[in-house]
């Protein structure tokens, strides 16, 4: 997610916001930029890039002013509409010089403002939809001065920016964080929050907003957490909260007791633990803006024909790793959804097989980074045969989006720790919106079988915040058995790949012996592994639609238990057919058979990092590993 600073005191606000952009580097981001508001006017300067490259041009080409200026913002920029440019990057400055806005979040109807706004005269001057806030703003700043005849000097200009604010946010849809300052109404910054993270700072010597409290911890420990739809207006002195109504509101205050280095994970012990924790906001993230008001599935850049679509026949899903169990648990939505056959293939072993590709096969590309050598080089091979690419990845303007006919981003964020967590999770997410929309436009599921769907996957987030709240028993489980040497995993139907992934996650955070099988598999070889006392975590599908799928896996439990394994049973809140035959039961809600990934996945993220822990590991950096693979 981009990261947000900004500031309203008595010393310059240039140095502080840069220094609060430099500790939320973590998060990730392709583009960095500031505005200040000195002498009556607004100075800013962005660009593409590192943080470095911003100040460097502010070193050798300082705008007049903006060294002395108090009242400031500034951005990271993680690209979601428009690619990593020096015109794309944050703030974004209203027509008339007055107003600059950085944004945080997806303005799902920024297309239809956009064009209101282009009908006023108004040029845009970027491809995202932050810009239309900024034009949007200053119409509302120029209408309220002229009513109330405000000369931006005094305290009704303070006023009219915050009610300027409160009426923009009430036109949007969608999800974001907001702040603006304005040339006119110097010594205050205001922001916004929907369904996005803004805490305000509280110094002795001015206030602070921001995305995250590492921003502004060197400065200040007392903070105050914004609820939902509110807008908050801070100067050196003072905080004013209110609702999108306009009525007086109230966040929650709260004392940073962590360093600086934990504030930036959060207060948890590892990013990966706050990755795991972001998940449900991460999914309902790459599910903004997806469903028009028709009802049709939206991808984010599509240079392919709904005729194209329509005359695939075979799709491949390439991928490595973690996003590699993602293809597999598509394969089956995919395949169920639309009829058409789907292949899943290790992007390090697909073009050296010389698959069969042509114009009607469809390859899909995933990739968290964009970056992948081995899935970049199998998207390359796929385009010389003809074949159509849609990529799924998380880094707007990375190269494998950029070379595909199609792209869906995830919208998830940075991810820090080298394990995948919510990429996972997001992965999948989009994974389902290219089934439906494939099935959509061929016609092979009627709209309410589409938005049934899309339904369940909305009500996800709430779900996942539910079954996070439940992992402590997962935890004391996992640090129990942090000292065994094996530990196996076993699932049937898309639990199989979930299985796979569980075994992944346990391999790259401690260092252990651990295999996912095919339960089906068992009587095959696998079986002689099970000795007394062996952990087998089994990923039991719902009982409910599939039934006969249900019943077989829990004969499989019964088998490994009959050989001394000690069971560890992920099933459905509900499910008792399993408790004589659990050791150890995980209750996760009630999902749709090819949606449960996005819950059974979940615990067994929270047991590997636990197990690693316990072993004394670093569940960021594992050894050995990288977070981007850039070579074959």
């Amino acid at each position: 997610m981009c990261g947000i600073v900004g500031y309203a005191g008595g010393r310059p606000a240039l140095g502080i916001v840069l220094d609060g952009l430099r500790r939320l580097e973590y998060r990730g981001y392709d583009s960095a930029g500031v505005a200040v508001v000195a002498g009556g006017a607004l100075s800013t300067e962005k660009r593409a890039g590192k943080l470095a490259n911003l100040e460097k041009v502010l070193a050798e080409s300082a705008r007049p002013g903006i060294g002395d200026g108090t009242t400031g913002i500034g951005h990271t920029r993680w690209a979601t509409h428009g690619g990593p440019t020096d015109r794309n990057a944050h703030p974004h400055v209203s027509a008339d010089g007055r107003v600059a806005v950085i944004h945080n979040g997806i303005i799902e109807n920024f297309a239809k403002l956009r064009a209101e706004v282009e009908a006023t005269g108004v040029v845009f001057s970027s491809d995202t939809d932050t810009e239309c806030v900024a034009h949007l703003l200053a119409a509302e700043l120029a209408s309220l001065d002229g009513a109330a005849g405000a000369d931006g000097a005094d305290g009704a200009a303070t006023g009219n920016l915050a009610e300027a604010m409160r009426r923009v946010c009430r036109r949007l849809a969608g999800a974001f964080t907001l702040l603006a300052v304005d040339a006119r109404t110097p010594g205050a910054v205001v922001g916004a929050r929907r369904n996005s993270p803004l805490v305000v700072g509280r110094g002795s010597g001015g206030n602070f907003l921001a995305s995250d409290v590492s921003a502004f911890i060197e400065h200040t420990r007392e903070a105050i957490e914004l609820g939902q739809d509110q807008v908050v207006l801070i100067t050196a002195d003072a905080v004013s909260i209110t609702d999108f109504a306009g009525q007086p509101a109230t966040g929650r205050d709260f004392h940073i007791d962590w360093d600086a280095s934990a504030a930036e994970k959060g207060g948890y012990d590892y990013f990966m633990l706050k990755e795991i924790a972001e998940q449900p906001r991460a999914v309902a993230d790459t599910l903004l803006g997806r469903l028009t008001e028709t009802g049709d599935i939206m991808l984010d850049e599509v240079r392919l024909t709904d005729q194209d679509l329509r005359d695939i026949d075979k799709v491949f899903i390439v991928a490595c790793g973690t996003a590699y169990h993602a293809g597999l648990v598509t394969k089956y939505a995919i395949e169920h959804w639309t009829r058409i056959p789907c292949e899943v293939e290790l992007a390090s072993e697909f073009r050296y097989r010389d698959p069969v590709l042509d114009r009607s096969t469809l390859v899909v590309a995933i990739s968290q980074s964009g970056e992948t050598m081995d899935t970049l080089m199998a998207l390359r091979h796929a385009k010389e045969q003809k074949a159509r690419v849609l990529a799924i990845c998380n880094t707007n303007g990375a190269t494998i989006p950029r070379e595909s006919d199609a792209v869906l981003y995830t919208h998830g964020g940075p991810e820090i720790a080298v394990a995948s967590t919510k990429a996972f999770l997001t992965q999948l997410v989009a994974c389902y919106l290219v089934g439906l929309h494939l099935a959509q436009v061929r016609g092979v599921m009627y709209a309410d079988e589409v938005a049934s769907v899309v339904d369940q996957l909305q009500n996800m987030p709430a779900r996942l915040t539910r079954l996070l709240d439940t992992m402590a028993p997962v935890r004391d489980l996992a640090r129990e058995l942090a000292g065994v040497s094996t530990v196996l995993f076993i699932g049937r139907h898309v639990g199989y790949p979930v299985a796979l992934e569980g075994a992944l996650k346990l391999k790259e955070l401690a260092y252990m012996h651990a295999e996912g099988f095919a339960a089906g598999e068992l009587k095959h070889g696998p079986i002689a592994l099970i000795e007394d006392g062996t952990p087998v975590i089994c990923v039991v599908p719902s009982p409910a639609g599939r039934g006969v799928l249900h019943d077989k896996i829990v004969s499989n439990i019964q088998e490994v238990r009959a050989r001394g394994a000690r069971t560890i049973v992920i099933a459905e809140e509900g499910d008792r057919a399993v408790l004589p035959y659990a050791d150890h039961l995980i209750a996760v809600p009630k999902t749709p058979t090819l949606l449960a990934p996005l819950v059974t996945t979940v615990p067994l993220q929270v047991f590997a990092a636990e197990v690693a822990t316990a072993r004394g590991h670093d569940v960021d950096q594992p050894r050995n590993l990288a977070k981007s693979v850039t070579v074959e």
